[in-house]
């Protein structure tokens, strides 16, 4: 993964959310879960918090501690916190990566008394039209491939895993009822910041050098017949609850 790509491409999160989970902690102090460069730690930051990341990519938690986050290098599951107890575990786009269960319970292990647990994604939704080409191309470009689009919408999606974390939280029984909180918001993307964000995306990561050009040189003729640019609205959603009820 290319930090710096990752870094200027990737979207934030709503300062609302993060206002809310900061709002709805004991404290300031926050351990992030897979920060990668930084982009959650640091709006936490900036919402006065401390924090503390924990990143099982070198490269990326070397990006992140250039732009002020200290990081330790550890999966979260394997990381020992020496003692250390915080006020919300957090994780952005991450918690996929993590155990559901043994994460849930490693956070628990971590929280201080009604600490707060808060693992969310962001949720693209390019203009329905738009989107149907991005899904046509993919499926031309990736018909072999196991990553071949399944249909479903990215909501849809993106609500196995928040089910799944919800579920991990109930099993490891050291949390209360896990909530879910959805924040809306939009960003405009010209077609140069579209692609040069896919490689940093989810299964395009994992594509051959070939494929990867094929899928983005289709959709760059998609955004081109378009228009050039669009608009995409975004469901920032997290999985929360509150340690020790």
């Amino acid at each position: 993964m290319d930090a710096e790509r990752y870094d200027r491409t990737r979207p934030h999160y709503p300062a609302a959310l993060v206002d809310r989970i900061v709002a709805a902690s004991p404290g300031r102090e926050v351990l992030d879960v897979g920060p990668g460069t930084g982009i959650s730690s640091r709006q936490f930051q900036a919402a006065g918090c401390a924090v503390l990341g924990v990143e099982p990519d070198a490269r990326m938690a070397e990006f992140a501690r250039r732009t002020g986050v200290e990081v330790e290098v550890s999966t979260f599951e394997a990381w020992s916190p020496a003692g250390r107890s915080f006020d919300a575990v957090v994780a952005g786009m991450a918690w996929h990566w993590v155990d559901p269960v043994a994460g849930a319970a490693q956070a628990a292990r971590v929280l201080r008394p009604g600490g707060r647990l808060a693992v969310f994604w962001n949720v693209f939704q390019p203009p329905a039209a738009l989107a149907q080409k991005f899904t046509a191309v993919a499926r031309r470009v990736l018909a072999d491939s196991a990553y071949r689009p399944d249909g479903r919408s990215p909501l849809a999606a993106y609500q196995v895993m928040l089910d799944k974390a919800a579920d991990g939280i109930r099993q490891a029984g050291a949390f209360g009822e896990p909530e879910q909180w959805r924040h809306d918001w939009e960003r405009g993307y010209t077609k140069a910041e579209w692609l040069d964000m896919m490689p940093t995306q989810g299964v395009y990561t994992r594509l051959p050098s070939g494929q990867l050009n094929d899928l983005l040189a289709g959709t760059g003729q998609a955004i081109d017949e378009y228009g050039g640019s669009f608009t995409v609205e975004f469901a920032t959603v997290a999985v929360t609850a509150i340690a020790g009820r």
